[in-house]
């Protein structure tokens, strides 16, 4: 349905009217819903039994809720709330804050491989278990209400040099 929709052959329209009729689900729209609950009723099954499959939700709803932070910190104008009147402009506005927020995880991604490649040659002990809870959506250092320079500095290697790890100025 969803190719015949995509491409063409078929309205959506015409769809809806064929999963339900007279505000009831029709056999096929019944079919349709039963088989999307096999998958939830998996799901719920694995969440109650596998203590390892709810570790692995807990650590993506982290990750999610560390992209929020860092979205609400970017977004910090009219308190992060959305005015456009009209679906278009709030679009545009999100879509611009996507935009940032892969900027700024790009920009942490590459600084935390370098840190970690000094690390390495430093002669750290470097845990890939302990690199697996690394997060690029830290924003500690990032200046949301300052001045800002739109002009590329001349860096050799592309990226500006490290800060020492006894340098706590971030606190």
């Amino acid at each position: 349905m969803v190719v015949s929709i995509h491409t063409g052959a078929i309205r959506a329209y015409d769809v809806v009217t064929m999963l339900q009729r007279e505000g009831r689900l029709s056999p096929l729209g019944e079919a349709i819903a039963s088989y999307g609950r096999i998958f939830k009723t998996l799901h719920i099954l694995a969440a109650a039994t596998e203590e390892s499959y709810r570790r692995d939700i807990k650590g993506l709803r982290n990750l999610q809720e560390e992209r929020h932070g860092l979205a609400e910190k970017i977004f910090h104008g009219k308190k992060g709330e959305l005015y456009q009147r009209y679906h278009r402009g709030m679009e545009t506005q999100l879509s611009g804050l996507g935009l940032i927020l892969n900027c700024v995880t790009l920009w942490n991604t590459r600084y935390l491989d370098a840190a970690l490649g000094q690390l390495r040659a430093q002669g750290y002990p470097i845990r890939d278990e302990d690199v697996a809870r690394l997060s690029p959506f830290l924003h500690a250092h990032l200046n949301v209400t300052g001045t800002y320079s739109f002009v590329l500095p001349d860096l050799a290697g592309g990226l500006r040099p490290l800060r020492d790890g006894e340098d706590n100025d971030l606190a």
